[in-house]
């Protein structure tokens, strides 16, 4: 074979191999390259700011995984991209730690950001309040017309056992589970003060504190009287008299109802009942509401004070007196300041 013919078959195969080795090189770091350029552009995704322009509410069910949370909040138009949503998700090992619950998502919040709320479980916190003073069947109306508990109602429990509060919750909570917490802090609550009251008080058990604690509770709407108008009754039961507390007849006309609606009349101040304390000696057999905590501390550790009679000022609050004279011309003015409230009526 010719020379000539033999350096070129050698070139050829030479630069056949260096095309090999090119591939062989080359290849790799393309596809190296493009994973790299995938992964920067899914990251840059991840933590861009999202689509919606508003803050939004999702609801993610027990039971959902990771799928059906990144394709629902696709749908809700939170993410852009389920697939990188998911994707971030599994970067961060974070599939088993998503929570479910509702949220409120605040506008343009990255999926990174989403990430975050849903492995924190920063769910939406909804209240209900129960007033203090309030009946049982009053307290249960108010759990019954709650728009965002579900479950039927529980029997209503028995009067005084529940602690007018605030609670929170958050969605799904049952109306039984909310009662039952009602419950539960009250108990807690007479716990830690029953431990801590006074010494000679003039009842001896948890029951008859709570009974006296809601007449406080009803006698008065101003929080610093309260105090006070435990101690007029304490004084009361010591002597002993009679409590004399309108609340008590009204609670023995209409029960859980909670209001009469109308001024007592003479027949019913002499009519006797259970509940009537201008009739009966000491407490009524039950409460007549559930007192708030400031009306259980007043009655567990009262102040020392030598009143026995109060009515009231005309000015929401009351005045108090030592003696029966004292009181009956305290009286006197507030029947004065009601004939000229009443005169200034328009007919």
């Amino acid at each position: 074979m010719p020379s000539g013919e033999k350096a070129g078959r050698s070139r050829s195969r030479s630069r056949l191999v260096r095309f090999l080795l090119i591939v062989v090189v080359a290849l790799p770091l393309a596809a190296l390259l493009a994973a790299g350029g995938a992964f920067l552009y899914g990251k840059y995704l991840f933590e861009s700011e999202g689509p919606h322009s508003e803050a939004e509410i999702v609801l993610l069910e027990q039971g959902m995984g990771v799928r059906a949370i990144a394709a629902r909040l696709e749908r809700e138009g939170l993410i852009s991209n389920a697939n990188v949503f998911l994707a971030g998700v599994r970067f961060h090992q974070a599939e088993r730690s998503l929570k479910a619950g509702e949220y409120e998502i605040p506008a343009h919040a990255s999926m990174a950001a989403i990430m975050g709320i849903l492995r924190e479980g920063r769910s939406i916190l909804h209240r209900i309040t129960i007033p203090e003073g309030l009946t049982s069947q009053q307290a249960m109306q108010l759990v019954e017309a709650h728009p965002v508990l579900v479950g039927d109602m529980p029997e209503t429990p028995p009067e005084g056992s529940l602690l007018p509060e605030t609670y929170s919750f958050t969605r799904g909570m049952t109306r039984a589970q909310i009662v039952a917490d009602m419950k539960t802090a009250a108990t807690r609550v007479m716990d830690e003060l029953w431990a801590g009251r006074a010494d000679n008080l003039p009842f001896k058990t948890r029951e008859e504190a709570i009974i006296l604690a809601s007449i406080v509770e009803k006698e008065t709407g101003v929080a610093s009287e309260r105090p006070r108008v435990a101690a007029v009754f304490v004084n009361r039961l010591r002597a002993p008299m009679r409590l004399q507390s309108d609340p008590t007849i009204i609670y023995g006309l209409v029960g859980g109802q909670g209001a009469l609606g109308r001024p007592i009349r003479r027949s019913e101040l002499d009519r006797i009942t259970p509940y009537n304390t201008y009739q009966i000696d000491g407490l009524p057999p039950t409460p007549i509401c559930n007192p708030g905590r400031a009306s259980i501390e007043a009655v567990l550790n009262p102040p020392e004070t030598d009143e026995y009679y109060f009515v009231a000022d005309g000015t929401g609050g009351h005045a108090f007196s030592r003696t029966l004279s004292e009181h009956q011309a305290r009286v006197r003015e507030w029947r004065e300041i009601e004939r000229r409230q009443g005169a200034a009526q328009p007919q």
